[in-house]
């Protein structure tokens, strides 16, 4: 008996460094889970690259990676990723609450702001409250894929939230469909 129960724990244990040497070789991986996640992706699906202090998400739906990268490298991979995809374009979104973060609370926040509007220039962004769209991403991963991308970020607020949409298939196409269904 004593025996098996060492067996049992030597097992645990190196079941539980397999776990811990796997989580370690994650950052690495981030391209490749981004490019392999990409084509299962589409439309109302949600990719987001977040700062350093994001929170853990427990729905189902959202998966979370640690790139250990640089914010502003995933962010550009990552819309470089859904501009080469044939399925999908991506909608941005980000919290109302940057503009208003000081450079004295959080150094960099100026120099930041100033980069993020350069990548995101040739897209329309839409400002909301934190909050609300942390409740926006919890209520959609209870029915869709979330991939949450983790980076070395530290600044509050500073997070891109990339809603997916069709790229084939316009929201105006979509509405002159509907109106001719009536």
């Amino acid at each position: 008996m004593r025996r098996f129960c060492l067996l049992l724990l030597a097992i645990a244990t190196l079941s539980n460094a397999a776990f811990i040497t796997a989580q370690a070789s994650a950052p690495a991986d981030w391209k490749a889970k981004v490019s392999e996640s990409l084509p299962l992706l589409g439309h109302r699906n949600w990719i987001l690259i977040v700062d350093s202090a994001y929170p853990l998400q427990s729905s189902p739906g959202v998966e979370t990676i640690e790139t250990n990268a640089s914010h502003l490298d995933v962010l550009r991979y990552v819309l470089g990723a859904v501009n080469n995809s044939i399925h999908v374009r991506p909608l941005i979104y980000m919290d109302s609450e940057l503009p208003f973060v000081p450079d004295n609370d959080a150094p960099g926040a100026s120099a930041y702001r100033a980069q993020i509007a350069e990548i995101l220039a040739d897209y329309q962004i839409e400002s909301i409250p934190h909050e609300k769209v942390i409740s926006r991403i919890d209520e959609t991963s209870k029915e869709f894929h979330v991939l949450v991308l983790k980076t070395t970020m530290t600044i509050p607020y500073s997070s891109v939230f990339i809603r997916l949409d069709c790229k084939y298939w316009s929201a105006d196409a979509e509405k002159r469909m509907r109106a001719r269904m009536h």
